[in-house]
């Protein structure tokens, strides 16, 4: 429980961060928080040093806490805040709304290299969902994802429309909580250039990878095709 409520505070403080609740750029002390939030101290301060670690904040000595401004002015489109990785909830870029248009949606055999990313057998049929995800309508990736069937059997074009992670969390209480992704960037094709709106001279950010269930299970093999411009990540590097 002790978990969750720092979590929840600290979804709400990156939340109150990006739409500008915090004009003077420095947080509130902890005991302001922890009458604001109705909850311990501990929680705060827990809640805190998590967002310190991220590079999200920093403290400076007697003089309290503030909002590190490389933080806003790099801010990533990936924005994990739910109990799950999927992105339909956790994409955001300066309050434009996020939106799924369903490409394609077909029943597949694996090939030999979704057999190995996914430990499946020959006979273990894959959904392909293509989407394509859009800021106010406007196209920012191609998503193609496999997910087997074996796992979840009942997909449809109306639960794809939305999120899946969702939808297998809230109807079959599992939840995807890891990830292992590559990125990179290559050459935009005819495609990209068709549903991304790009020039033919400009390059496409690719991401694709695998994502795990909280049980250590593969759930979905992903390839996702960016508009360049949001193909931004952060780190943060403390040396101690």
């Amino acid at each position: 429980m002790t978990e969750l409520v720092y979590k929840r505070i600290v979804d709400d403080l990156k939340r109150g961060i990006r739409e500008g609740r915090y004009a003077d750029m420095r947080l509130p002390d902890e005991r302001s928080l922890s009458d604001s939030y109705k909850v311990s101290r501990s929680s705060v301060k827990r809640a805190l040093t998590k967002m310190e670690s991220e590079g999200i904040i920093f403290k400076k000595r007697g003089s309290g806490t503030f909002i590190n401004p490389l933080y806003l002015k790099n801010e990533s489109v990936f924005n994990y805040e739910g109990a799950n990785l999927g992105v339909t909830d956790n994409f955001h870029v300066q309050g434009k709304k996020p939106g799924i248009k369903v490409l394609s949606f077909e029943v597949v055999p694996p090939t030999e290299e979704l057999q190995r990313d996914l430990f499946l057998e020959r006979h273990d049929f894959v959904y392909k969902i293509v989407r394509l995800r859009l800021f106010d309508e406007e196209p920012f990736m191609i998503e193609t994802g496999y997910i087997p069937i074996k796992i979840v059997q009942n997909l449809n074009e109306t639960i794809i429309a939305g999120s899946i992670f969702n939808y297998l969390q809230d109807m079959h209480n599992m939840a995807v909580t890891k990830s292992f992704l590559s990125i990179f960037a290559e050459p935009s094709n005819a495609e990209d250039r068709e549903l991304l709106n790009l020039q033919e001279n400009e390059p496409v950010g690719i991401m694709e990878g695998i994502f795990f269930l909280d049980n250590g299970t593969p759930f979905e093999f992903s390839h996702m095709r960016l508009h360049y411009k949001y193909l931004k990540f952060n780190t943060f590097v403390s040396v101690h």
